[in-house]
């Protein structure tokens, strides 16, 4: 396994971590103050600025990406499903100018929550069909653009609302029936925060190899966890062992970024400068 204790030159900061300390180029700009090498955007905060200025801010600070945030949300009603196409071709496009290595795919749960308006279903076995066909076809797109896509499995608590795929398993299943062939155009990324809790977390990793393991993400579960969404520990301060993920991952020849991604409102009511600073002591000591 890497030593991460004397620099952080294999950190990458998920964007969303400090979503509400400054727009995206005062994001860029403070991973400069800090020497954070690479960067995880989300697609809101690159529109808010504007898609050539971000990746001219990209370019100027030469910064590294470790994956473009998001694409997905693949379930709707047939009345939107072209919107979801559309909208999923955009994020390809975006991260191609970005210079993203891949797509984070956050797949979507039941239609009227991943495309509100949709038609209200309760059918999660209809929903987990319709999104590995919507891979299928976003497939097509990607290839061509030559940016490989990488499904994420998010805690089973968000099968609902977010993401119906909640395992390494049922994401690798998608991967091996879409590209038997291993060819680099899908894999999956793996975030602690969703995956930690798994008996079969291991055993999957393996499944997986370096060709399916395209990101991973790293933060902490919280005792007690006051919201399942936006109440996420800075690594260190909760229940996961971080470091046995990672070796793990690294045994199959992961060679990475470890990507920190923190949704909390206590982070984020933080100056942006004492976030960076924790990041980067937590990634020498924790990760």
């Amino acid at each position: 396994m890497r030593d991460f204790s004397a620099d952080h030159r294999w950190l990458s900061l998920n964007t969303a971590t400090v979503r509400k300390q400054g727009d995206f180029l005062q994001i860029i700009d403070a991973c400069a103050r800090h020497g954070i090498r690479a960067i995880d955007p989300w697609r809101d905060q690159v529109a808010a600025v504007g898609l050539d200025r971000a990746a001219r801010a990209v370019r100027d600070a030469g910064l590294e990406l470790s994956g473009y945030c998001r694409g997905g949300m693949f379930t709707s009603d047939a009345a939107r499903r072209i919107e979801v196409r559309d909208d999923n071709r955009r994020a390809v496009d975006e991260a191609k100018a970005l210079g993203a290595p891949c797509v984070v795919l956050v797949v979507g749960g039941l239609p009227q929550y991943s495309r509100p308006g949709s038609a209200a279903s309760k059918d999660i076995v209809a929903a987990r069909g319709q999104v590995e066909d919507a891979i299928a076809e976003m497939m097509e797109y990607a290839r061509v653009a030559n940016v490989p896509l990488a499904i994420e499995p998010l805690h089973p608590a968000y099968a609902a609302d977010r993401a119906c795929v909640n395992t390494t398993r049922q994401a690798l299943d998608i991967c091996d029936r879409l590209d038997p062939d291993r060819t680099g155009a899908l894999g999956v990324a793996l975030d602690v925060y969703h995956i930690w809790w798994d008996p079969e977390l291991s055993s999957q990793i393996s499944r997986a190899g370096r060709n399916r393991l395209l990101a991973f993400h790293v933060c902490d579960w919280l005792v007690p966890t006051k919201d399942i969404l936006n109440d996420r520990g800075m690594m260190g301060d909760g229940a996961i062992d971080i470091k046995s993920v990672r070796r793990a991952v690294e045994a199959e020849g992961f060679a990475g970024y470890s990507e920190i991604e923190i949704f909390s409102e206590d982070w984020w009511s933080k100056p942006i400068d004492e976030v960076l600073r924790t990041c980067i002591e937590r990634h020498r000591t924790v990760v």
